[in-house]
């Protein structure tokens, strides 16, 4: 094995260790979604309707059809969590430490990144069982498409976090920047509403839900969940993917960190 592979076997035991450790954690992202598909999924029925007709043009229940979007907040959240552990690292010069190794910046930031992405698969894995137990008929001839789509968007919903963790020096700032992410991210999507609905409301608000990078990471995951692939919504992720760890190379760079100590 090379020396690459052991730096990222290495990362990635370290962040499953750390997220086995916080099992408060695991149980988080399973009730969050849990409790929106069971309570939140009966009002919001009611105001849509018994079954819609999303862009694949078959009828599904509201249930079925906000489970993408469920997915999609267990990734967005583990993908703020994971970046909330490299702010602390940050605090604590462990990070520091990291990005001195004789490894190049942009893969052990990758290698964070899909550590990240293992652990939230695990964690829609076991979301989308409990779904079932629940009675929710999830489509099985996706399955197969759907766990690389849920890495393509596992890397850009953590991308965006390690962008924004690279310009926050201090643990407390950064929750009040998850929520003032995370919020507007989801409900400013069509996790909960398809756009067309959105346009009866307010054509304005459908073009900022279309402009959302989440809208087109939940789209992508509804698709593979029936066996397509769509690929707008796959151009939209990899391109914000690329700008999000682009911005983050740039903010974890050593060099301009140790430009911005020497001006202090």
């Amino acid at each position: 094995m090379s020396g690459w592979m052991v730096a990222m076997r290495v990362i990635c035991l370290r962040e499953a260790r750390r997220f086995l450790s916080q099992r408060g954690r695991f149980l988080a992202a399973l009730v969050r979604p849990l409790v929106w598909l069971l309570v939140f999924a009966a009002g919001f029925r009611a105001a849509l309707g018994l079954s819609i007709i999303p862009p694949y043009q078959t009828y599904i229940t509201y249930e079925v059809y906000i489970i993408p979007g469920l997915c999609g907040m267990i990734q967005l959240f583990n993908g703020m969590q994971s970046s909330l552990s490299l702010v602390y690292d940050q605090e604590m010069g462990s990070m520091r430490l990291l990005l001195t190794s004789p490894y190049p910046r942009w893969w052990l930031l990758l290698s964070k990144l899909l550590a990240g992405v293992l652990v939230s698969i695990l964690q829609v894995a076991a979301f989308l069982a409990l779904a079932v137990l629940f009675g929710v008929e999830i489509p099985l001839e996706g399955l197969a498409l759907l766990v690389p789509v849920l890495v393509a968007t596992g890397l850009m919903l953590g991308a965006l976090g390690l962008l924004l963790s690279s310009t926050i020096r201090q643990l407390e700032n950064f929750a009040g920047v998850m929520n003032f992410v995370i919020f507007p991210m989801f409900f400013l999507s069509s996790a909960l509403y398809p756009l067309w609905k959105m346009a009866e409301s307010s054509p304005l608000l459908r073009d900022v839900c279309a402009f959302n990078p989440f809208t087109h990471a939940v789209e992508l995951i509804r698709f593979a969940l029936y066996g397509q692939l769509n690929l707008p919504a796959l151009g939209w992720v990899v391109l914000t993917f690329c700008l999000c760890m682009g911005g983050a190379l740039w903010g974890y760079d050593p060099g301009r960190g140790l430009q911005r100590r020497r001006v202090r």
